[in-house]
């Protein structure tokens, strides 16, 4: 059984998806982070970032309990455990690798920026317009990059991967961030073949009711405040 330490936000559907479609049995515990809970000790225990999602894994290696933290470490670790979804062989794995590290390093920074400077920022007054069009612009380029990608093969790295899993929870938020399928019909044919998946529903669903699309003043400082863990 795999604790999972989750919030229904684009980084925690993708180690919900993740779980779905391994097949692994997980207990869920809500980290309500508009109430402050990625702050409270217990938790930075678990994730010392202070951000959700992490797992705990009471059959890790050698059969020890594990902890892990980062949802990129957290796929790949799901990955070698069940010997699915993370590339077939060496060549397949790199490619895989590649990118998942892309949308870590590039699809959640820049659209995860593009929804707080787009959504976010003006409500708490700072309404920006070289952010918005910085990030707004950043992510339509990713955007493409990702359809060109996807001219030439079905999923982002040849099979159906945990890559995959990774783009597919922002990618599905390209409207919130101001984006358009227009002109990326590779990615809009992938958006709707990936959530047309029985574990992707699953995952995206998982406490769908806890989702906001507001946050009270509260909430806001409770995502945004800069805070010193020691």
């Amino acid at each position: 059984m795999i604790d999972l330490y989750f919030w229904p936000t684009p980084n925690g559907w993708k180690v919900s998806i993740a779980l779905e479609e391994f097949g692994l049995p997980y207990t869920t515990h809500l980290v309500d982070i508009g109430n402050g809970d990625q702050h409270k000790p217990a938790f930075l225990e678990i994730s010392p970032n202070n951000r959700m999602p992490a797992i705990i894994d009471a059959d890790g290696p050698d059969g020890a309990p594990i902890s892990i933290f980062e949802s990129g470490a957290i796929l790949q670790y799901l990955a070698r455990k069940t010997g699915k979804f993370g590339g077939s062989t060496e060549r397949a794995r790199i490619a895989v690798d590649q990118w998942l590290m892309w949308q870590m390093g590039g699809v959640g920074p820049m659209a995860g920026q593009a929804h707080h400077f787009l959504k976010y920022a003006p409500q708490m007054g700072h309404d920006i317009a070289y952010a918005k069009d910085r990030y707004r612009a950043e992510t339509a380029r990713l955007y493409g990059v990702l359809d060109r990608q996807l001219a030439k093969h079905e999923y982002v790295a040849g099979d159906y991967s945990i890559a995959d899993m990774a783009i597919w929870p922002w990618a599905s938020l390209w409207e919130g961030q101001q984006q358009t399928l227009e002109d990326k019909p590779h990615m809009a044919r992938w958006l709707e073949a990936v959530g047309a998946r029985p574990a992707v529903q699953a995952g995206r669903a998982l406490h769908a009711d806890k989702r906001k699309t507001e946050h009270d003043q509260k909430g806001q400082d409770a995502l945004f405040r800069q805070k010193n863990q020691n």
